[in-house]
């Protein structure tokens, strides 16, 4: 059962475990075969003990049952214990390209992935070691107690087969009747989590704009659904969980009074005792069953959660890493790129090209919406490109692989993304932290004295995405990040968007040193005071080059532009 690469990941990763499983359904065989110890007992007592009065047979019986009792349990515990570790083993096989899958998805944007396919990961871990697991381990057991119960009486065997047959019916209708309120109670779980996650990121916006009410009213909308679906589905698992225990508790009943009538007319001549076992062992052939309805909800869960995941994998394919590359010299040339936001069939970029030489500083500008965002993320290989290339000494920088090519690679976007943790953990991009090569990221950009200032200096906990930061602070901050370690290309999106007139010192001062040692540097911004350590520059407008080439050409190019009358001049394309 090896759909291509389809279910692959989670179906190889339980196969693996199919030696530890294989015990556990063996332990499932001795463990029901071992639920026949309370009847065989009582049989036994009936038959020998109350005949021949013998306590040495009562005592001998009640050792054996009691030595029965304790390996049923000790069975139980391992059985659980082994699910336990083929869950563990699986979330450990999977975790890790289920993170970077759902990285992968966030990413590229696709809606609605979110981090629910790690909930569904935790969903899958926990329903292996739980009772309605087991509870269909132990399913296929209940045919040697109806064979059991007809070689009693054939008579009993039909009606413990009947009542079987019917469990499985009320097992059928569980489904039909659940399936799709609970699929949909989780669905509008997820919508309402994810929505309540990303409005708590703007907290302070809500409140200041009084939105909180709508954004509430919002939420509740979606609970309500979710609850409308779930009662739905609780209603219909309730009542036929009802009906399922009814039939266990009839069947019971019923086997008795059956063997009762059969002695009465001289159908049945064996002991009385056996009218017992068969009573309790057609109630033992529904309890397998009874148990997977009870924690039916789980099964759906988890089925649904194993789909979710395999249709993730199967749509998110991880970009295969490319061979190993030396370290990047900074060389940035860009080929007939178009491009637009992920998922999006709409271009943003159409037809860009330009080069940028090693050790050189360019400046992009244009209008809002002329693609200057979308260029930046593109440069450091976050975006895909619908056609055409961006190369980094020559190499296709979207497949190479980012565990090689970031610590070569600084990137700043228009907003600053930081991250629970110190000051340090950020700078050093949450590798291990080499306090000196931070400390120097920090001085290039001016932050060092501040930093020493607070409490804990590079120990300071910055809070959920840097909260106890300023925005200049935490601009810097991401600065610093993009900095550290002596990135050779280094993209920096309205870097200056935030800073204060010491930031803008800082800024120069960190563009003119990243120059000095040779670093590629790409800068976004609409202030012209980033101009002056500009070597080359870039005009975007309408996500085409509306000009490109030495700096001092391009302005003049504008400045003849600007005057009534006059077209755009062409500049060469810089070398």
């Amino acid at each position: 059962m090896k759909a291509g690469q389809k279910y692959s990941v989670l179906y190889e990763a339980l196969m693996e475990e199919w030696p530890l499983l294989r015990w556990a359904l063996v332990f499932s065989f001795f463990i029901s075969i071992l639920m026949l110890a309370p009847s065989i007992y009582m049989l036994e007592v009936y038959d020998r003990v109350v005949n021949s009065r013998s306590e040495m047979t009562l005592a001998m019986l009640t050792l054996g049952v009691f030595l029965a009792y304790v390996v049923l349990e000790v069975l139980e515990w391992a059985r659980t214990g082994i699910l336990r570790k083929v869950a563990e083993a699986v979330d450990r096989k999977v975790g890790e390209r289920i993170f970077n899958t759902v990285f992968e998805a966030n990413l590229r944007r696709i809606p609605g992935v979110g981090v629910q396919p790690l909930h569904d990961l935790r969903t899958l871990r926990d329903f292996l070691p739980s009772p309605p697991l087991t509870g269909m381990m132990d399913a296929p057991m209940s045919l040697i107690f109806v064979l059991v119960v007809f070689y009693i009486h054939p008579m009993l065997g039909v009606l413990s087969l009947v009542s079987a047959v019917l469990q499985v019916g009320v097992a059928f209708l569980t489904e039909r009747g659940t399936g799709k309120p609970l699929s949909e109670a989780n669905r509008f779980a997820s919508l309402a989590q994810n929505y309540a996650s990303n409005s708590l990121r703007n907290t302070q916006v809500i409140e200041a704009m009084g939105m909180q009410s709508g954004i509430h009213g919002r939420w509740l909308e979606l609970q309500r659904k979710l609850l409308v679906h779930q009662a739905t589905a609780s209603d219909r698992a309730g009542g036929y969980g009802a009906l399922a225990k009814l039939l266990q508790l009839s069947t019971s009943s019923l086997m008795l009074g059956l063997g009762c009538w059969l002695i009465l007319v001289g159908s049945f001549t064996g002991s009385p005792g056996l009218l017992m076992v068969a009573s309790i062992l057609g109630g033992r052939v529904l309890a397998p069953i009874v148990q997977v309805i009870g924690g039916w909800k789980n099964v759906v869960g988890a089925r649904e959660a194993y789909a979710r995941l395999a249709r993730l994998l199967e749509e998110v394919p991880l970009r295969e890493p490319g061979m190993p590359l030396p370290p990047p010299q900074g060389n940035l040339v860009v080929e007939s790129l178009m491009a637009g936001a992920p998922g999006s069939s709409v271009p943003i970029l159409r037809g860009v090209g330009f080069a940028v030489p090693a050790g050189k500083l360019l400046v992009v500008v244009g209008p809002s919406a002329s693609g200057k965002s979308t260029l930046s993320r593109l440069l450091v290989g976050v975006w895909p490109a619908m056609s055409g290339k961006v190369r980094l000494d020559g190499v296709d920088i979207f497949p190479w692989n980012k565990a090689e090519l970031g610590p070569h690679v600084g990137y700043l976007p228009q907003d600053v993304e930081l991250f629970e943790g110190t000051i340090a953990e950020n700078i050093a991009r949450f590798n291990e932290v080499d306090l000196a090569r931070v400390e120097e990221a920090a001085r290039s950009v001016g932050l060092h004295e501040l930093i020493m200032s607070l409490p804990r200096g590079y120990e300071t906990n910055i809070g959920d995405e840097g909260c106890f930061l300023s925005g200049g602070q935490r601009q810097r901050v991401g600065l610093a990040r993009a900095i550290y370690g002596q990135p050779r290309l280094v993209v920096l999106d309205e870097p200056n968007s935030s800073l204060d007139e010491q930031g803008e010192a800082a800024l120069a001062a960190t563009l003119q040193s990243l120059k000095a040692r040779g670093a590629t540097v790409v800068v976004v911004t609409h202030r012209v005071n980033v101009l002056q350590f500009a070597d080359l520059m870039l005009v975007l407008q309408e996500g085409a080059v509306r000009l490109f080439g030495p700096r001092d050409e391009v302005l003049l190019a504008l400045q003849r532009a600007a005057q009534p009358g006059a077209a755009p001049a062409p500049v060469p394309m810089a070398a």
